[in-house]
């Protein structure tokens, strides 16, 4: 009787819920989020958390309501049926409050597990415990799962329970941290405080990086934290080779072509008896380091990047190293659209201009989602909230019918947005676990280690080697200040580059700017504590998720555009940077629509050296199908 007085009180308070126009979903989704980004777990597990979290606050809720299917509650997983009687007593009629209880209950079990027990181990408790805590919950020694008794505590604990449990099947081998003991890098690792990249034997597979000498030459990053500078500094795995194999929310068994869901193909070779192939290797490669010769707070080159002015990018992706180069150069000059108005306001969108050099470096950076950040998936969750919660909004599941309360819209939406990322996860990470594809660091060093093959009369000549091109990739001479005291470096290929942490001492103040460095020695423009994620390159995560993302977002709202028909970030000046002092200018960035904001984030990873243009390609057409799947699967389920 006691017990169930302590309930009715806790009906009673969370009436007060959504006072603050905050659903529960959303207050305990936040706390996930949050958690995140003090974590240090990669997007493949976050995801994977993200999805089970609003699957698991979905059948909360859809518990109550018998003409809602639910996910995990009553259905066949792992071989095995979770048992559940729909029957369960109610013991109270306001059943919102009942489904707010079960939900925080569930959504509690899950994250205390998966952050405290895998992942950051009590670094983060304090964020979890003030959520749960701000509605005067209570720990219980006891877990109660008896749900049919009408308690909603234990409903939640009952739906944590089997969501848990079906976590240690999943394929994900929580058990072992996510860690595949059996994987063994083709290549050595790499040291990128060393010039070259001489245990590079395999220039066609994926290189591990070990960072620890170069910071402890370079110095304690300050920008971090302390724990996740120690995260870094030993992090030289593959992360989740295996991911592929991890059970889906809504990938279709045929989606799977051998080892790989949606299967792009191999990415181009090098050293291989097709010459076509090599140049494609070379060529894409060689963009990233033209790229980054942009990356410079004096180039003044004006961009218009409104709305208008964005690169002008539709359906038809490039097929081809043809059809690639042409694709790349619209890129590389700001191809503009029409003009456009917005359909909101209808006013015209206005120009926004802005540097190039400040532009690039700040997508860069804004998009990177590494240490310390949402995660990719969490920044497209935070998308969602901000459409969701936009006074303008109106909550019709794929703009029509009728208006669904805050909590049930909340409920769905991250259920669908969430299993949509994982599958994303799962269908990139299969990719890159197959192919196990080389990342620029290592083959732009690599390809300058070759030599140069545009002219066979001219010195440090290979047929693989770097293209030389006047002004950006260049031989070193005798008199050039590269050379070296003793020459040494004579005759090596210089490139026209972002001049990597070398040139910086401190970021809050310094800016490496563009100059001539040897190409052996080239850095991507990201912090160099973090020189480049731990695992393979092909296909790019951050093209599937966002791709997927802005496809589904599109698909739930009803509409392809932000809800003012434009979505801004400012970026302010001399502020915002954090690999180097930045921007020169305060940049605003602007998107009318979800794949404006996609795509910037797809282009952002070859302007800051991460991907080529075949991992960010490839990337969009796998997470244009994860989402096409994932909206079919959801008219069923929704009914």
């Amino acid at each position: 009787m006691k017990y169930f007085l302590y309930l009715f009180l806790y009906i009673i308070s969370f009436n007060t819920i959504g006072q603050n126009n905050n659903s529960i979903a959303k207050e305990w989704m936040d706390t996930l989020l949050e958690m995140v980004k003090e974590d240090g777990q990669g997007p493949t597990v976050q995801a994977r958390n993200m999805f089970h979290l609003s699957a698991a606050m979905h059948d909360a809720w859809a518990a109550y309501d018998k003409k809602q299917s639910t996910y995990f509650l009553g259905k066949e997983k792992n071989g095995q049926l979770i048992a559940f009687n729909s029957n369960f007593k109610r013991i109270s009629k306001n059943t919102d409050s009942l489904r707010n209880i079960a939900i925080s209950y569930a959504a509690y079990k899950i994250i205390d597990s998966r952050f405290q027990e895998y992942g950051s181990k009590g670094r983060t408790i304090d964020i979890l415990n003030s959520t749960f805590y701000k509605y005067q919950f209570k720990i219980n020694k006891t877990l109660r799962t008896d749900y049919e008794s009408g308690s909603p505590e234990a409903l939640g604990n009952y739906i944590a329970q089997q969501v848990l449990l079906f976590g240690k099947k999943d394929g994900s081998k929580e058990e072992h941290n996510h860690e595949l003991v059996k994987y063994k890098p083709k290549n050595k690792n790499l040291l990128p405080g060393i010039p070259g990249v001489e245990s590079l034997n395999y220039p066609n597979h994926w290189q591990p990086i070990y960072i620890n000498k170069y910071i402890a030459k370079k110095g304690y990053d300050k920008t971090l934290k302390d724990w996740n500078q120690l995260l870094i500094n030993g992090n030289v795995d593959f992360l989740t080779p295996f991911w592929g194999e991890v059970q889906s929310f809504a990938l279709p068994s045929e989606s799977k072509e051998g080892m790989v869901h949606f299967n792009p193909g191999p990415p181009p070779h090098i050293n291989t008896n097709n010459p076509k192939e090599t140049e494609a290797y070379r060529w894409g490669f060689s963009l990233v380091q033209r790229f980054s010769s942009k990356l410079d707070s004096k180039n003044s080159k004006l961009w218009d990047i409104s709305p208008k002015g964005i690169t002008d990018i539709d359906n038809h992706l490039p097929t081809g190293i043809d059809a690639y180069k042409s694709y790349y150069t619209n890129v590389e000059n700001n191809h503009k659209k029409k003009l456009i108005k917005n359909p909101i306001t209808k006013k015209n969108y206005s120009k926004n201009l802005v540097k190039q050099g400040d532009y690039c470096r700040v997508i860069a950076e804004f998009w990177v989602d590494g240490p310390n950040t949402y995660s990719p998936p969490g920044h497209w969750l935070k998308f969602l909230n901000k459409v969701s919660y936009h006074p303008d909004f109106k909550r019709k599941w794929n703009g029509k019918g009728k208006v669904l309360s805050q909590l049930e819209w909340d409920i769905k939406s991250y259920f669908l947005l969430c299993g949509t990322m994982h599958d994303a996860a799962i269908a990139c990470w299969s990719a890159k676990g197959y192919y196990d594809y080389v990342r620029p660091i290592s083959a732009i060093r690599y390809l300058a280690s070759l030599g140069q093959s545009s002219d066979v009369n001219k010195p440090n000549y290979n047929s693989s080697g770097l293209k030389l091109e006047k002004g950006l990739v260049e031989l070193v001479t005798s008199k050039d200040s590269l050379v070296g005291n003793n020459k040494e470096h004579l005759n090596k290929v210089k490139i026209y580059n972002w001049r990597g942490p070398d040139a910086i001492n401190n970021p809050y103040n310094d800016t490496a700017g563009v100059g001539w460095i040897l190409a052996e020695n080239w850095w991507p423009y990201q912090r160099y504590t973090f020189a480049t994620p731990p695992f393979a390159g092909y296909t790019s995560g951050h093209s599937t998720f966002s791709i997927a993302s802005a496809k589904l977002l599109t698909y739930i709202s009803g509409s392809p555009y932000f809800p003012d028909g434009l979505e801004t970030y400012t970026a302010e000046k001399n502020e915002f940077l954090g690999f180097e002092n930045g921007p020169s200018e305060t940049v605003t960035l602007q998107w009318a629509t979800f794949y404006d904001a996609a795509i910037e984030t797809c282009l952002s990873r070859v302007w800051g050296g991460i991907h080529p243009p075949v991992d960010d390609i490839e990337g969009r057409r796998t997470g244009k199908k994860v989402a096409e799947n994932a909206i079919e699967f959801s008219k069923f389920f929704f009914n």
